[in-house]
C-alpha cells in the first residue's frame, strides 16, 4: 500500500477529477484498489504538511533611511477628527455680555431678553446674591469631590430636605449639573430588556437618558393620550413578556420643544390600568405651574406619590444650576449608589445649593410672582394671536410660548432658516432676544421648527408690547 502511494504522481489528471467526482467509487493504481475520497484525503494532507514547512516571509530588517521616512510622513494623511464644517456650523450665536436677566447686554446694546427660561425673574435678585454671597464666604467655590467620597457638605442635605419639604415627597437628590439628571436618573432604574413608552417629543437630555439605558424604547405620538393608550395596548398584548419586565412611561411636564402641556391625570390612569411607572421630567414646570408653583401634579390635582420618579433642572425657575430627583426613600438612595452622575461628578457648588433654598423661600413668600407671570402669558398671547406667518402652538399656560410657521416648507433646514432670518432682524433692528428651535446632529426629536419665547415675570408690559410688534415687523417681512 505504502509503495502504491508514493507511485501515485502517475496517476492522470482525468483519473484524480474521475476519483474527486466519484468519492465512493474505486479505483485500480498499479493492481491495488484504492477508495476516491482516500486520494482526495491524502492530497490534502500533502498540501497542508507543505505549507506549514515553508518559511513564513520576514521583511529584512533594515532600518528606514531618513529619505524614506521624509517620504511617508509626507505620504501620510491624518483621519480627520471631526466632520466636515457646512455653513450651519460656522454660524456665530450671540454673546452675551452681563447676566441673563430680562435685560440683558449683547455686543454692548441693551436688549429684551425672551431666549432664558428666567421664568419667575430671580436672576439677580438681591436676595439671592446675598446667599450666594455667604455661601462663598462660608464654603468657597466647591468641594472638586463627588458626594459619596468628601463633596458632601451640610448645604447639599439642606437643600434636598428643603426640595422634598417644598413638594411633598420623602426625599431628594441633588446633581451638579442640570441637564445630567434626567441622563443619570433614566440609566439608574431602565436596564437593559427594559421597556420604555416614551414622547416622541422629548428633549435631546431625555433622548440621551433612554439611548444610555439600553432599554427598548417604543415612542407615542406627541403629547397624544389616544396614542398613547394604543401603545401600551399593543406592547401589553403582543408581548407577553413585557408584563414581567420593568416597565415606565417616560414624559415631560411642560415640553421644551413644543411648549404643551402633558396631561398628568390621563397619563396616571394609563399607568395604573396597565401597571407601568411613569418618569416625569418637571424642568420647566417646578416654580410654575399650580397655584403654589409645585408643578405638574399641583395643577392637575394628582397627589405626587402616584408619580414614581420626578427630575427637574434648577437653571430655570429657581435661577441656579444643578438639578434634583425626588421620590420615595427607596428611589432617591437607589441613586446614590448606581447613578453616574451622582456618583462620578463633583457636588453642585455650595453657593448654588444655597441660592435654590432662597429661591424656594421667595416663591413660598410671594406668590405675587406667579400671578405676574399668567398676567405676561396672556397678554403675549393677545399681543401674537394675529401674527402673520405664525401661529403659537403651546399651551396658554405654559412659561414658552412656542411659535411656528403656518406654512412649512417641508424641509426642517429651511424652516429653520426664515426663523432664523425673524429672529435676526428682530435682535439687530429692534433690541428683542429670541431663540430658534435649533438642533444637534445627535437630537432625533421629530417635532417641527419654532420660535421659542421664555416668558419671565420679570418682564414688563412695554417688554412684552415691544416684542409683538417686533415680531409682527419682522414676520411680515420675512413671509
Amino acid at each position: 500500500m505504502a509503495s502504491s502511494i508514493m507511485n501515485m504522481t502517475d496517476i492522470t489528471l482525468d483519473q484524480l477529477v474521475a476519483m474527486v467526482n466519484a468519492p465512493f467509487a474505486r479505483a485500480v493504481v498499479f493492481g491495488v484498489h484504492i477508495g476516491g475520497h482516500l486520494v482526495v484525503e491524502v492530497i490534502l494532507v500533502a498540501v497542508i504538511f507543505f505549507l506549514l514547512i515553508q518559511k513564513s516571509y520576514k521583511p529584512p530588517k533594515r532600518p528606514l533611511t531618513e529619505k524614506e521616512i521624509d517620504e511617508l510622513c509626507e505620504e501620510w494623511v491624518p483621519e480627520s477628527l471631526h466632520p466636515p464644517l457646512t455653513k450651519e456650523m460656522e454660524y456665530e450665536p450671540p454673546v452675551l455680555e452681563s447676566a441673563a436677566g430680562v435685560h440683558t447686554v449683547i455686543d454692548g446694546k441693551e436688549v429684551v431678553n425672551f431666549a432664558s427660561a428666567n421664568y419667575l425673574g430671580l436672576i439677580g435678585q438681591e436676595k439671592l446674591i446675598e446667599s450666594c454671597t455667604a455661601a462663598l464666604e462660608r464654603y468657597g467655590v466647591g468641594s472638586c469631590g463627588p458626594r459619596g467620597f468628601y463633596g458632601t457638605i451640610d448645604v447639599h442635605l439642606d437643600c434636598e430636605a428643603r426640595i422634598a419639604n417644598f413638594l411633598g415627597t420623602p426625599d431628594s437628590i441633588l446633581y451638579s449639573y442640570g441637564i445630567s439628571t434626567i441622563f443619570s436618573a433614566i440609566p439608574a432604574f431602565c436596564k437593559k430588556g427594559d421597556l420604555i413608552i416614551a414622547d416622541e417629543g422629548v428633549h435631546w437630555g431625555v433622548q440621551n437618558g433612554l439611548y444610555l439605558s439600553r432599554s427598548t424604547v417604543v415612542y407615542f405620538k406627541h403629547n397624544d393620550m389616544e396614542s398613547l393608550q394604543k401603545t401600551l395596548e399593543r406592547v401589553t398584548r403582543k408581548n407577553q413578556r413585557a408584563k414581567k419586565l420593568r416597565r415606565y412611561i417616560v414624559v415631560e411636564a411642560v415640553y421644551q420643544n413644543s411648549g404643551e402641556i402633558a396631561p398628568l391625570d390621563e397619563i396616571i390612569r394609563l399607568k395604573e390600568k396597565y401597571r407601568f411607572r411613569v418618569l416625569l421630567d418637571e424642568s420647566n414646570s417646578i416654580g410654575v405651574l399650580g397655584h403654589s408653583g409645585r408643578g405638574l401634579s399641583e395643577h392637575y390635582g394628582v397627589p405626587i406619590e402616584k408619580i414614581d420618579i420626578i427630575t427637574a433642572a434648577m437653571g430655570h425657575a429657581l435661577a441656579t444650576d444643578g438639578g434634583f430627583c425626588t421620590g420615595s426613600v427607596r428611589v432617591v438612595d437607589h441613586q446614590r449608589l448606581s447613578s453616574s452622575g451622582y456618583v462620578f461628578s463633583a457636588s453642585l457648588p455650595p453657593y448654588l445649593a444655597s441660592a435654590a433654598i432662597t429661591a424656594i423661600d421667595v416663591l413660598e413668600e410671594n406668590s405675587n410672582l406667579l400671578m405676574k407671570l399668567k398676567e405676561n402669558l396672556a397678554l403675549l398671547w393677545t399681543g401674537l394671536s394675529d401674527i402673520p406667518g405664525l401661529s403659537i402652538t403651546s399651551n396658554p399656560l405654559s412659561p414658552i410660548v412656542f411659535l411656528k410657521l403656518k406654512n412649512s416648507t417641508g424641509s426642517f433646514k429651511n424652516d429653520m432658516i426664515l426663523l432664523d432670518d425673524i429672529a435676526d432682524r428682530v435682535l439687530k433692528e429692534d433690541s428683542v432676544f429670541l431663540a430658534t428651535s435649533k438642533k444637534s446632529t445627535l437630537d432625533k426629536c421629530r417635532l417641527p421648527a419654532g420660535i421659542r419665547m421664555f416668558v419671565s415675570a420679570g418682564h414688563s408690559e412695554s417688554d412684552l408690547l415691544k416684542a409683538c410688534r417686533a415680531l409682527k415687523k419682522a414676520a411680515a417681512a420675512v413671509l
